[in-house]
């Protein structure tokens, strides 16, 4: 293994670490020079000791990626910690797959591009890795790393975790069009969820482009209800102040396809949607909002709800300290 300190630091290649549709909300914001400075600096190609060594801490991964009808979704997946492990820089193996009934698991082959979220909600660290499907089995799957890097711990809640165990009969998924009365209140009352998006459709075909390109999962945080129902097929919620990458925000300018994960992590059931997303750049709707840069508008496509399906069940230890400058919305929809 080549020692860290000998390797080159960051973005090796010339071409940018940012594909067009990032780059383009970087210009639109006026932090494009400035974002790929920090780009170069902060974005590699490889797994660096530090992440290699966080991997095997964690207790589940959140996953994003497409389906084969092109609807993109996110998901979890947990165990004991050391079920990810990262054997060389280039490289992540995940011991654990999906229950039959994930809205990923007869999507992903090999081949299939995946974007990985490692977040340790205890410390409020997280990482993020893009990559492709090397190897898919029952025992799991392996990962060869396309970029890595890590992202500030700003509205993230702190949580502690016990394991849980999974029951012995698992209760079907439950399908719908639209958000039913107990989603919508699980909405409402969250902090926090999920959200994957995939450009990889998009991608060039020359090797070095197709870097820029792939599937997308991150992290979203707020004070309970930042998330607003509009209606039962309409989300809508604020973006706040984050590290100016736009990752999220660049591939739904090349495809506005999203998939939403609400965990709740009480229970363990985890609540699935997919839809496309509009971002709401400015105006009187996005200055009512106390913090918000911009907002997304979701019309919701699938929904999907998991019961007791995390083996893990979390307690809330403090709210991130970064939502005290953040607002609110007034009382959620109902459908009753």
């Amino acid at each position: 293994m080549v020692n860290d300190m000998l390797k080159p630091s960051g973005w090796p290649h010339q071409i940018s670490p940012f594909h067009e549709g990032e780059q383009a909300v970087q210009q639109r914001l006026g932090v494009r020079d400035k974002l790929e400075v920090s780009g170069r600096s902060g974005v590699r190609d490889y797994l660096p000791q530090q992440h290699r060594e966080f991997f095997p801490l964690l207790p589940f991964i959140v996953l994003g990626a497409s389906d084969a009808q092109g609807q993109v979704w996110a998901s979890i997946l947990s165990g004991v910690p050391g079920f990810l492990q990262s054997p060389t820089e280039r490289e992540l193996q995940i011991g654990a797959s999906l229950a039959a009934d994930d809205p990923l698991a007869a999507a992903l082959q090999v081949g299939s591009s995946i974007g990985l979220l490692g977040i340790e909600l205890q410390t409020r660290r997280r990482n993020r890795l893009n990559g492709q499907i090397t190897r898919l089995d029952e025992h799991g799957m392996q990962i060869a790393v396309k970029t890595s890097f890590g992202n500030c711990t700003k509205y993230i809640q702190q949580r502690d975790y016990q394991l849980a165990g999974l029951p012995a009969a698992l209760p079907p998924p439950e399908q719908a069009l639209s958000l039913d009365q107990e989603a919508i209140d699980q909405i409402a009352a969250a902090d926090t969820f999920f959200i994957a998006t995939d450009a990889s459709a998009t991608q060039a075909a020359s090797p070095e482009r197709a870097l820029q390109y792939g599937a997308d999962v991150s992290h979203r945080g707020g004070k309970p209800g930042f998330v607003r129902v509009d209606d039962a097929q309409t989300l809508t919620w604020p973006e706040f102040v984050g590290n100016y990458f736009f990752n999220t925000l660049g591939n739904l300018q090349l495809n506005p396809r999203a998939g939403l994960l609400f965990p709740d992590f009480v229970s363990g059931d985890l609540l699935y949607l997919t839809g496309q997303a509009n971002i709401i750049w400015d105006g009187d709707e996005v200055a009512a909002y106390t913090g918000a840069q911009r907002l997304v508008r979701y019309r919701i496509a699938q929904v999907l709800r998991l019961r007791a399906r995390m083996s893990l069940r979390w307690t809330l230890q403090q709210a991130s300290p970064h939502l005290a400058k953040t607002g609110n919305w007034s009382a959620p929809c109902r459908t009753d």
